[in-house]
């Protein structure tokens, strides 16, 4: 199977007794802040709270009849966790997720609710995969990689695929990229339903392995990334790199102050939950590297799991830092 639009279009077709059609939202202030009209495509409504859902809907929808007997199997502490649990769930498939020791009880939590069996392993890549090796050689389940899969990408490009079909033609659209899943089926599917618009990746400078990558013509590792935007520090994906590099027009890196500013700000103004790697999208709109002046862009906001615990350190840590330094049819949101 190669990575194609018509993979995007197929999987649309079966995900969509299952997964939602999220809204796309609009802000007033946002618009005139950035001068140019922006569309907010919100994954943050969608099943488990992000667009994993829709990757790991589709994964397992194309497993075939003995493949679904044997279950699924992944790594993951994140979203993708929670949803190839639910997606499993939804089938009556058997779902084993390999989960770090150290995995936040929410996340665990909302695993196991969702009917998944959890595999705790020692918390770091090498363990994770081991484990998960050893789980698919013992029961012949197959391995659902959270980004770097062909059915994942294709998922996953449905949510540009709806944004399109919501809003028309847009400019550029604004992913933001970890593992590359996300911003690799929104290449493919903005390239072929909208030739004439430029795809950018965002990501935080203090985990820029895409943005590295990309310099360099190879895949750069992320080593020890330092970012609050915790969705976005994985290494590309073999299978996502070469999408990128084809069809991707620029990596924009953004500080995390940038970050911050730009949650609490689709927090307060537009009243709706985002996380942080959510936000990065909005912070290199936000950031003036890019010539959008009198454009049509649009955003995907790729999750709202926010650890609401967390908010009022955030809003202590941009505090600190200003002392120091010294629906389906676009909605407005704040008039």
């Amino acid at each position: 199977m190669t990575p194609s639009l018509s993979g995007i279009l197929e999987a649309a077709i079966r995900i969509r007794p299952f997964a939602h059609k999220t809204p796309v939202l609009t802000s007033r202030t946002l618009d005139e802040r950035v001068n140019a009209q922006v569309f907010l495509k919100c994954e943050n409504f969608q099943k488990v709270g992000a667009f994993k859902f829709r990757g790991a809907c589709n994964a397992v929808l194309s497993l075939d009849a003995k493949e679904k007997t044997r279950g699924v199997v992944t790594h993951s502490s994140g979203n993708h966790a929670q949803a190839l649990a639910l997606a499993g769930q939804s089938q009556g498939i058997a779902a084993t997720i390999v989960m770090p020791s150290n995995a936040p009880h929410v996340k665990v939590d909302a695993v196991r609710g969702y009917g998944a069996e959890i595999v705790f392993c020692e918390p770091n890549l090498t363990a994770r995969e081991t484990t998960a090796a050893e789980i698919v050689e013992q029961t012949g389940a197959t391995l659902i990689h959270a980004y770097d899969d062909i059915r994942i990408i294709h998922g996953q490009g449905t949510a540009a695929m709806e944004l399109i079909d919501q809003v028309g033609q847009l400019d550029m659209v604004i992913v933001p990229v970890g593992g590359g899943g996300l911003l690799s089926g929104t290449a493919l599917a903005t390239a072929g339903l909208c030739p004439e618009a430029k795809i950018v990746g965002a990501e935080p400078s203090g985990a820029d392995d895409a943005f590295r990558s990309l310099q360099e013509g190879r895949i750069i590792p992320s080593v020890d990334p330092q970012t609050i935007a915790d969705g976005l520090l994985t290494s590309l994906g073999e299978t996502n790199f070469p999408i990128i590099q084809e069809l991707v027009s620029q990596i924009v890196t953004v500080d995390e102050e940038t970050i911050v500013e730009s949650l609490r700000f689709v927090l307060m103004r537009m009243k709706i939950v985002i996380e942080p790697s959510a936000a990065v999208a909005v912070a290199a709109l936000m950031s003036g590297k890019m010539k959008i002046a009198g454009k049509r862009v649009g955003v995907i906001l790729s999750g709202g799991n926010l650890d609401l615990g967390k908010l009022a350190t955030l809003g202590k840590e941009k505090a600190e830092s200003r002392t120091s330094n010294e629906t389906q049819r676009p909605t407005s949101r704040d008039g």
